[in-house]
């Protein structure tokens, strides 16, 4: 007996020994485990060194400092655990085994640091494990279940190291249910180390690929970072949508993180560009359908510019498009039709074009400036380097003026189908030098049939013209409007003519208009130019508002009158004071016009209010009286709709609150179930109140009142439908009493009477059957609820600089704004004005 301890303790101290050598150096470990392999063949028996080998490694399990030299020590024992002897097969895989079941027990263990040290080395041995290694299937059951387990430990680390465990098993079809668990705890995880490890961990699938993308929008850098790892690892180009593509790339180029950004390029550049692109730009932009997701395509191509990856002195030029002058002879300044010699682009090719080349012109200017900054040799390299940037741009460009004319032209006869490489084309007009007059005649010429291209449409089943696009901007889209904009902004600005030109466009458009002899498309056309000049010549805004929107207010199609409503309300954002015209024009749209043009001339109007200030736009109506808004005094309508010859001298919040008082609204458009006039009443008065101490002209005891209907009508069955209005409400609710002391007051003031119109039998509100009743019932007591919620919410804290003795600024916290609440913005004088009401109640009776 006496022997075999003896025996047992020179064991543990050749092993101790060795342990001790491979703790101080990595590169010791080769040799040692020889040294390690030969004291397990020559023991006794192989049962006698595991309990040796145990002993010796039992202290391991009591150190939770991650120091170098026990990491070394974690590194050898797995390296040996997991490593197989050639001679000695068996004996490996049974000391395995029983190692296993050893750190089985460690990772059961009650001790946090035990079980983070065994699940370090089990996480270790199975990932060095080699494919031929023979463990039984139970076993290895055991430990996934165990692991399993520890993935959803407490402490985060040992969390960490057991999905780092299951993950060679994430793979395998018989244990689908290790991907199972990662896909659960994924989004509840807390720990952004975890969340990476599981990230890392998960296989490329149908299944995870969404939610490794979703993981490019983590909070954490390193979860981001591991996700467009996976994805340029796991993930080829082919196997992901478009829009999976486009999200990958929008979120990447644009993080805020460099290293994720350099993540995301990487990514880009040595897999989708290199591997499945041969390296081209444009066969990278083909696979992201740039019609559709043109911001990404110009943000992969101003990151592929600026990294220096696109070849631009490979010969390629615009000008292979045209053919040589020579081909189809032409007399200077002629505009005949050479769409015969022009080869169409692609909508990749169009946007490589123009990306090139905006990037070409950004670079010279940008050394150009640096070259006049400096001085000397800096400067002339500066210099030169401006220089070669823009001969390039001369070769990218078309060759003249007229072969960029001829090529847009091309493209915009071809039709649809090139509808996306015409604008490309009229935004490279830019880039192009209009200053000689022949050339600029002739750009002119071009730009005046843009502007008066007609807008396309389409006929209906009943002979209806059907116009394509938004029927708002010129060309049916803000984007092709902005690109005619530009292109007539380069054109004229150098010479002064720009004003010239829309002064005649006006002109122009605006005569059959005035003279009644346009068609529906003819006003639309009109107008959609018009939109356009707003933006872009204020001096013509009198002929503007005169010639084509008061006229298209009143026009007899719906479609016109709603576009030139909204064109009024834009125009009168732009001025610097509100017309008399333009209001007056808005308030009878908004009384007496049917339901889809009143909601867009109360839209206006609000904007207008909220804008200029509720007081200003009534002195533009010659309206000074003070609101006559009052719960006691207010008639029932202060506004007869119904009546054309209604009587609109009141001001604009009283005109506005009348809304809510008629029912010949109708219903909400068909198309758009938000789009009614008291969704935009209940939307505009709720920004008014939440804005409140913006605009003081309005009486304090109008804010009661306004907060009243609006409760009332966000439990009332009109706004069941809709959802946008509930929506905004909601969100409304939830922060107005929380913003200021005045608004609980205020709410306090508006319980009674909202309780009082809720409730059936009061104020000659009869309630109907039964049935009715107790529905109305219900819901007056569910307001009650919601406006006490509101009342007991705390007031948000706001942070206030203070100045201390010694002049230093330190912030303090401070509720509201204001002075402390009183007692009648709390649940206390909520009290007493409902014990008031009480007191009055029963004195009646």
């Amino acid at each position: 007996m006496r022997e075999q301890e003896m025996a047992e303790t020179q064991l543990i101290g050749k092993i101790a020994k060795i342990f001790d050598e491979a703790k101080n150096s990595n590169a010791t470990h080769h040799r040692k485990l020889k040294e390690l392999s030969a004291v397990r063949s020559k023991s006794p028996s192989l049962h006698q060194f595991s309990a040796a080998f145990a002993r010796t490694l039992t202290p391991l399990f009591q150190i939770q400092k991650r120091t170098a030299s026990v990491e070394r020590v974690v590194r050898f024992v797995s390296a040996f655990a997991s490593a197989r002897d050639p001679n000695d097969a068996v004996a490996s895989d049974e000391f395995l085994e029983g190692f296993l079941k050893f750190l089985l027990v460690g990772a059961a263990a009650a001790n946090k640091t035990a079980r983070f040290r065994a699940c370090q080395i089990i996480s270790e041995i199975i990932l060095r494990l080699p494919d031929d290694s023979e463990v039984s299937n139970e076993l290895w059951d055991e430990v996934i279940e165990l692991m399993k387990s520890r993935a959803v430990d407490k402490v985060p680390l040992i969390r960490t190291l057991a999905v780092r465990a299951l993950s060679r098993f994430a793979n395998d079809a018989e244990n689908s249910d290790i991907l199972d668990l990662f896909l659960e705890v994924l989004p509840l995880e807390q720990n952004p180390e975890v969340r990476k490890t599981i990230v890392l961990s998960l296989p490329a699938s149908n299944t995870t690929s969404q939610l490794i993308i979703d993981c490019t929008m983590d909070v954490s850098e390193s979860v981001r970072k591991a996700a467009y790892c996976v994805i340029a690892n796991k993930f080829p180009l082919h196997s992901l949508s478009i829009k999976q593509r486009t999200i990958i790339l929008q979120r990447g180029l644009a993080d805020r993180s460099l290293a994720v950004s350099k993540e995301c390029l990487k990514l880009m550049t040595d897999q989708w560009l290199a591997k499945c692109c041969n390296g081209d730009p444009i066969e990278l932009l083909k696979y992201l359908d740039v019609e559709t997701y043109e911001s990404v395509g110009e943000s992969v191509m101003e990151s592929l510019l600026r990294a220096g990856l696109v070849n631009l002195d490979d010969g390629q030029s615009m000008r292979q498009y045209v053919l040589p002058a020579s081909t189809n002879e032409r007399i200077e300044g002629d505009l005949a039709d050479f769409s015969a010699s022009i080869q169409l682009m692609e909508p990749e090719v169009s946007l490589y074009w123009r990306t090139v080349c905006k990037h070409l012109q950004m670079e010279a200017q940008a050394k150009g400036s640096d070259a006049a900054a400096t001085t000397g040799t800096e400067a002339a390299v500066y210099a030169a380097e401006a220089s070669d940037n823009n001969d390039l741009l001369d070769k990218s460009l078309p060759e003249t003026v007229f072969d960029y004319i001829d090529l847009v032209k091309a493209h915009i006869d071809a039709g649809a189908n090139y509808h996306f490489a015409s604008r490309q084309l009229l935004l490279l007009g830019e880039m192009l030098d209009f200053s000689d007059a022949t050339i600029r005649k002739v750009a002119s010429s071009f730009v005046q049939d843009l502007l008066h291209r007609p807008l396309e449409h389409e006929v209906d089943d009943e002979g209806n013209k059907v116009v394509i696009g938004d029927g708002i901007n010129l060309g049916g889209g803000r984007d092709w409007a902005i690109a005619v904009a530009r292109l007539a902004r380069r054109v004229h600005s150098a010479t002064g003519e720009l004003e010239e030109v829309i002064l005649g466009v006006v002109e122009e458009l605006a005569r059959p208009c005035r003279e009644r002899t346009a068609d529906f498309m003819q006003w639309m056309h009109s107008l959609a130019v018009t939109g356009l000049l707003l933006e872009n010549a204020k001096s013509f805004h009198f002929e503007l508002l005169h010639s084509l929107l008061l006229p298209g207010a009143k026009h007899v199609h719906l479609d016109v009158q709603r576009i030139a409503v909204r064109c009024l309300g834009l125009f009168g954002l732009l001025e610097y004071k509100p017309s008399e015209e333009l209001l007056k024009q808005l308030r009878i749209s908004y009384v007496k016009g049917p339901s889809p043009i009143s909601t867009v001339a109360c839209k206006a109007l609000f904007d207008l209010g909220m804008w200029h200030g509720p007081q200003e736009v009534d002195r533009a109506m010659g309206l000074n009286f003070s609101t006559q808004l009052q719960e006691d005094n207010m008639p029932a309508s202060p506004v007869n709709f119904s009546d054309t010859d209604g009587d609109l001298n009141i001001q604009l919040l009283d005109l506005l609150y009348a809304g809510f008082m008629t029912n010949n609204w109708g219903t909400a458009q068909e198309n758009d179930e938000s789009e009614s006039v008291q969704a935009v009443l209940g939307e505009g008065f709720a920004k008014i109140l939440l804005l409140s101490e913006k605009y003081p002209s309005i009486p304090a005891s109008f804010h009661p009142l306004l907060l009243s209907k609006l409760i009332i009508l966000y439990f009332s069955d009109e706004s069941k439908d809709l959802q946008r209005l509930k929506q905004c409400l909601s969100v409304f609710f939830e922060h107005y009493a929380s913003l200021s002391a005045n608004h609980k007051k205020c709410l306090s003031k508006a319980f009674i009477p909202v309780i009082r119109s809720m409730w059936p039998g009061i104020n000659d509100h009869s309630g109907g059957s039964s049935y009715m009743v107790s529905n109305m019932r219900k819901r007056a007591v569910q307001a009650s609820r919601f406006m006490l919620q509101m009342m007991q919410t705390p007031l948000y804290v706001k942070e206030t600089e203070v100045e201390d003795d010694n002049g230093c600024k330190t912030s303090q916290q401070v509720i509201d704004g204001s002075e402390q609440p009183s007692v009648e913005c709390g649940e206390e004088g909520l009290a007493i004005r409902i014990a008031t009401e009480d007191n009055i109640g029963n004195q009646d009776t």
